[in-house]
């Protein structure tokens, strides 16, 4: 008798998984932009969640790599967001922030105008293509490491075109580490270009950000190289009355780490977008 149930339990489960692989239908792809400011094609993944239609608009969610990386690095670090599109029936779109431009536009480099790309020449370009809502309320940007630091300065430069931004181990506040990661030949050096440093790094952002002008989730592990920096964001943020969620969990600076994150951040996103459209 247990035999025959353990048997019967065992072919549900089989029917049940080969459901749900027929119905998984988040589509990759892959959008090139053409940047006007940097005068070069600059290559995106776009998910497209089961059932996207024309008829539909859907929010869309931007998420950035860390250092090093490029638009591919989600897809192969964490595949599962391609369930997140389908769960949340939003859009996930990782841009390429070259190896390590830190999402500015330069002062010291005209080449470098990577905030000029994802905050406008690429929003407009996935307006253009697929069908979104082309509003603040219908997008949010975050990501991991230089990408933490990334979607927040973004956002908070550009309250215009993202209601919602997140970070995961981020970068908030580059001045702590004025030899690594290249930084420098964003900024130039610390010593000789204080000012820079001071006007680019997030942390010295906060001022622009009024009570409920940005919905905004941080988080770091407590392992991170990054966790003190991130705690000085928070205070800095309840400092200045500026609601947000702010999680510590254990761990580094991994992609284990993200995987859990991006779960989170998620379901953050998705509410955002929920309670706005039933606004």
């Amino acid at each position: 008798m247990k035999q025959t149930l353990f048997l019967k339990t065992i072919s549900l489960l089989i029917v049940i998984t080969g459901l749900v692989s027929q119905t998984e239908a988040a589509r990759v792809q892959h959008l090139t932009t053409h940047s006007q400011s940097m005068d070069k094609d600059i290559e995106a993944v776009v998910i497209t969640p089961e059932g996207y239609s024309e008829n539909n608009s859907y929010p869309v969610l931007y998420l950035l790599h860390g250092y090093s990386g490029n638009q591919n690095d989600w897809i192969n670090g964490v595949p599962e967001i391609k369930d997140y599109a389908d769960l949340y029936q939003f859009i996930i779109v990782c841009p390429d922030g070259a190896f390590s431009s830190w999402y500015f536009d330069s002062p010291i480099d005209n080449s470098i105008k990577y905030e000029t790309y994802v905050a406008h020449e690429l929003v407009n370009r996935v307006d253009d293509s697929f069908s979104t809502i082309s509003s603040r309320e219908g997008r949010a940007i975050t990501g991991l490491s230089m990408g933490g630091h990334g979607a927040l300065y973004l956002a908070f430069r550009n309250q215009d075109v993202y209601g919602a931004a997140g970070s995961m181990s981020g970068g908030v506040d580059i001045r702590p580490f004025p030899n690594n990661w290249d930084i420098s030949k964003r900024l130039g050096t610390y010593a000789e270009n204080k000012e820079n440093w001071e006007e680019n790094t997030v942390i010295n952002l906060v001022y622009q950000l009024t009570p409920g002008s940005l919905k905004i989730t941080i988080d770091c592990g407590v392992s991170d190289f990054f966790y003190g920096v991130n705690c000085d964001l928070h205070e800095k943020l309840l400092e200045r009355n500026i609601p947000h969620d702010f999680t510590t969990r254990p761990g580094g600076h991994t992609w284990e780490y993200w995987e859990n994150s991006i779960a989170f951040q998620s379901v953050f996103f998705h509410h955002f977008f929920e309670k706005v459209k039933g606004e």
